[in-house]
């Protein structure tokens, strides 16, 4: 029902920033709330940020807290992941997802994922 296809992932400085885009195809994606997962190397997949269906409230990971700001534009089916100051604990696949409900995605929960992009933060 709902395609997610993320870009804007790549190599960047300690410091630097970078923005991630997830375009969504499907009937009802202003209908979805969106979130952002990674997973580092070793790691298990963790909870990044996610943003209700109005885009009215927004939700963040504390690791990410004052750096990271997610958005929306449903006219664009489109969500986005700013981040600022990256850190080298930053790399990490990243992935975007749909869940009908927002609270479902701090758990790790998600009807939708797509495919990842690349994060890479050298020192």
């Amino acid at each position: 029902q709902v395609q997610l296809v993320e870009s804007g992932g790549g190599l960047v400085t300690a410091g630097g920033s970078l923005t991630l885009s997830c375009a969504a195809s499907g009937r009802t994606f202003s209908s979805y709330a969106m979130g952002w997962f990674r997973q580092a190397p070793g790691k298990e997949r963790e909870f990044v940020a996610s943003i209700r269906r109005t885009a009215s409230i927004t939700y963040y990971a504390d690791s990410v807290k004052g750096r990271f700001t997610i958005s929306r534009d449903n006219a664009k089916n489109t969500v986005f992941l700013k981040m600022n100051s990256l850190k080298p604990d930053d790399t990490a696949v990243y992935y975007c997802a749909a869940d009908s409900v927002v609270s479902e995605l701090a758990t790790g929960r998600a009807d939708y994922w797509g495919q990842g992009t690349q994060v890479t933060v050298s020192s």
